[in-house]
């Protein structure tokens, strides 16, 4: 969260993913400036990433990121009332932890993406037969017992 990013911002944060995760085949991205700059076409390129852009005005390319800014601002952005950069930055840390570590995804089988946060096995509801909207109030208890801990 920052007033603009620049290209040497997405460098950065690209750099210390790659160190943590390991370096992608491939990465798709829209058209903003910070991410056609020169100098992060170069980077990449010599680290053997290749960069994929979408089509202009084609959201339905990216369905993923198109979905995951729905939620973003009808959760978050549409909510709240950002006084300072500092308030911004601290509410929409404390929502991806809750998106991330909280929250149940149905294509996760109603649990949250974080491999730390997954349940231990006897846990997991992916096997109980429970209608989706019941399975997912029990989900959001028995994670939410699991994160007070």
């Amino acid at each position: 969260m920052a007033r603009r990013l620049t290209s040497e911002d997405v460098l950065q944060h690209l750099t210390e993913l790659f160190v943590a995760r390991g370096t992608l085949a491939c990465l798709r991205s829209d058209n903003g400036p910070e991410l056609t700059a020169t100098a992060v076409r170069e980077r990449l390129a010599r680290v053997g990433v290749t960069l994929l852009f979408m089509e202009p005005g084609s959201p339905w390319e990216n369905g993923y990121i198109e979905s995951f800014n729905g939620k973003l601002r009808d959760e978050l952005l549409d909510r709240e009332l950002f006084y300072t950069l500092a308030e911004a930055q601290i509410l929409t840390e404390r929502w991806r932890h809750e998106y991330n570590h909280l929250r149940c995804h149905s294509a996760l089988g109603y649990r949250p993406p974080a491999p730390e946060a997954i349940a231990p096995l006897p846990l997991r509801l992916s096997s109980v037969a429970l209608p989706d909207p019941l399975r997912m109030a029990v989900c959001g208890f028995i994670f939410s017992r699991l994160s007070a801990r």
